[in-house]
């Protein structure tokens, strides 16, 4: 895959005898938009034969011919069971599982440790990002030691654990029949890892604080993405506290200023990989939004995405050869080792916490949570590392996290009015 650009950017010197610097491999591999083309085509390598299968199974009506020991298989791969979707406004799907009589002290200290679990799970997980990213490894008085590149192996390494946590919870917990065909999982999959190949990027030219705020306004494309894929509409409010948002993202952007250090300066690339990754997970959920009208629980959406996640991941890496020299990476630094190792425990953990909060405590309270979690992640983050903010950019940050709050607050306003509702009307869908 290297050589076609490799040999174009070396006609200059053979033209005139000279040897090729060893520099220009490494200038082709570190930039950004070349190893996105090349994991694309390690996704596509996998993704196309596999389009091409389900064609051919379907377009021979396997469901009713076929037979032998791997029918089973392919039919939950490319048809289903027989279990229909069904529609959250229909009253088929089962609500919220509310939790039982309990004492005041008993929820408390419930709540106490899911907010306690959320925010050391993606703390440590925003903090070990940020580390590893930006920081060299092995570094001596003499030796100014190396960074790890490659975003793909530890997307893979969060992959490989969620996968396996997901699949022993499954076996080990009742959970609902499945319904549906496996290979849908695959575009959420794909989506979802892409977005998380951009995230890490990003952190290469731009700050965590700046990508915090990001992941914050993701709620306008959420919205666009919503009124694209699921016709979905919303209140003013909505409207407003996504504007807000922006406001407040563009203020803290526009507050750089010139003297910042390197590693806090928002570039092009960052800005370009951050909308990537806005853009990529906006279709995730949206998507799994869509998967969850089959009868599925959290858990088993968690193990369907991430099965194909480390199958698009690990292909990738082994069409590249990077997954040896990643390993080789960890055996010269065992403190990276240990951080990569850790960022998948958080990220996997982290899951676990948010569906038992949302099944505990329903989706306002994870989202204050949340919400909280971001603006303790910014403000560890300027500690640790020591990235400036100025008073503009400050204003900026208590502008964003308003309008979250108001979101909130909302959002649960019209929760309560919709339960006064008459029976025959339905209230509007929000994100």
């Amino acid at each position: 895959r290297f050589c076609v650009p490799l040999m174009l950017a070396a006609l200059p010197a053979m033209a005139t005898g000279e040897e090729m610097p060893p520099a220009l491999e490494d200038s082709w591999g570190d930039f950004w938009l070349f190893r996105f083309f090349i994991n694309a085509a390690g996704y596509a390598s996998i993704v196309i034969p596999g389009f091409l299968l389900i064609q051919y199974f379907k377009r021979r009506n396997y469901l009713e011919t076929g037979r032998g020991i791997c029918f089973p298989v392919i039919k939950s791969c490319v048809f289903g069971s027989e279990v229909k979707p069904v529609h959250p406004e229909d009253g088929s799907l089962p609500p919220r599982a509310e939790p039982a009589e309990s004492s005041t002290a008993r929820q408390v200290l419930k709540l106490l440790f899911c907010a306690a679990g959320l925010q050391a799970s993606y703390l440590t997980w925003g903090v070990l990002q940020e580390r590893v990213m930006t920081r060299t490894y092995g570094a001596t008085e003499t030796d100014p030691g190396e960074k790890f590149k490659d975003s793909q192996f530890l997307v893979f390494m969060n992959r490989i654990l969620a996968f396996t946590v997901a699949g022993l919870y499954c076996a080990l917990t009742k959970q609902p029949r499945h319904g549906a065909a496996m290979y849908k999982y695959s575009f959420a999959s794909l989506s979802n890892i892409l977005s998380s190949w951009c995230q890490y990027e990003a952190l290469k030219y731009i700050s965590f604080p700046t990508q915090v705020l990001a992941k914050a306004s993701k709620v306008i494309p959420v919205m666009m993405m919503g009124k694209l894929v699921s016709r979905k509409s919303y209140e003013y409010w909505e409207y407003l506290t996504a504007a807000l948002i922006s406001v407040g993202v563009s203020m803290f952007l526009l507050s750089s200023a010139p003297n910042r250090h390197v590693s806090t300066v928002t570039t092009f690339s960052g800005v370009v990989l951050l909308a990537g990754y806005i853009i990529f997970d906006s279709f995730t959920s949206n998507w799994q939004d869509a998967l969850f009208t089959y009868k599925m629980s959290p858990v088993q959406m968690m193990f369907g995405v991430n099965v194909f996640s480390c199958l698009f991941t690990v292909g990738s890496l082994l069409e590249q050869g990077a997954l040896l020299e990643s390993v080789h990476f960890m055996a010269r630094h065992s403190e990276f080792t240990a951080h990569a190792v850790l960022l998948s425990v958080c990220s996997a953990c982290g899951q676990l916490f948010i569906f038992y909060t949302i099944n505990q405590f329903g989706a306002a309270v994870f989202t204050i949570i949340m919400t909280l979690r971001q603006a303790f992640a910014i403000l560890l983050s300027c500690l640790i590392y020591g990235h400036a903010v100025t008073v503009v950019g400050g204003l900026g940050v208590a502008v964003v996290f308003m309008a979250l709050f108001l979101r909130v607050y909302a959002r649960s306003r019209m929760k309560k009015r919709s339960k006064k509702l008459p029976p025959g009307e339905t209230p509007v869908q929000k994100v």
